[in-house]
């Protein structure tokens, strides 16, 4: 293990949705190394593993981002945050409203164990820089990826870890039309093109249809996000 945090190295949160991907691709334009950690948690849309894998190659051949930055990626297994979770990104629940006034996809904890498990991994790896794509402009009400949650986050990881740990979250801030936006601005049309074809946010992993914004389901809560910010960003594109 090392404390020795280079300021030219990031990690990056990495699912295969397209925040996260978003967030790499800035990333990549930020910082000389980047690496990426994936989490496999028994999720019911554990296809987006499998588009994380397609994402990587086509940023590495790629001409819109300097893909020579992207170095090693991690896939961490968290079984047991599935097995105690009963949530609908975890098991066959119905997803709804629960009594709580959460939606029934939030698994408690998620994103505080991704962190902890990514600043241990960054601290090893001497990553001074984690990235995530949590934001609270457009999102479905999860605590845990609120901006007071990840400041606090960045400040008990540092305290526990004796570093200096920096958390950015790119998306903070932006709803799912200026993440489009995002993506277009920083690789074109050839990092759109990737974000729409390769990325995946269904919640229930539907890769066998085909919309304007990439493939889903269509009736998700994630993918009512993304068709409707999809929808407003063209609109705004036209204008």
């Amino acid at each position: 293990m090392t404390a020795s945090l280079s300021d030219d190295r990031a990690l990056v949160l990495f699912s295969g949705g397209q925040d996260s991907t978003t967030c790499l691709a800035w990333a990549l334009r930020r910082f000389a190394e980047v690496e990426t950690v994936g989490f496999d948690y028994g999720q019911r849309h554990a296809v987006e593993l499998e588009c994380r894998v397609g994402i990587r190659e086509a940023l590495l051949r790629g001409t819109a981002l300097p893909g020579d930055r992207l170095g090693p990626d991690h896939m961490i297994p968290l079984e047991a945050l599935g097995r105690i979770s009963e949530t609908a990104l975890t098991r066959e629940v119905e997803i709804a409203t629960a009594e709580s006034g959460l939606p029934t996809t939030f698994v408690p904890g998620r994103n505080l164990v991704f962190l902890t498990f990514a600043a241990a991994l960054a601290y090893r790896r001497g990553c001074r820089h984690i990235v995530l794509g949590v934001c609270e402009t457009d999102y479905s009400g999860y605590p845990d990826c609120r901006d007071d949650t990840i400041k606090a986050m960045q400040v008990a990881l540092n305290l526990g870890l004796e570093a200096r740990l920096v958390l950015h979250t790119p998306l903070m801030w932006r709803d799912k039309a200026a993440t489009f936006a995002l993506a277009e601005e920083i690789g074109g049309a050839e990092l759109l093109n990737l974000v729409i074809e390769q990325t995946h946010t269904c919640y229930l992993g539907d890769r066998m249809h085909r919309h304007d914004w990439g493939y889903g389901c269509g009736t998700c809560p994630a993918c009512r996000l993304r068709a409707d910010g999809f929808a407003r960003w063209t609109a705004e594109s036209k204008r």
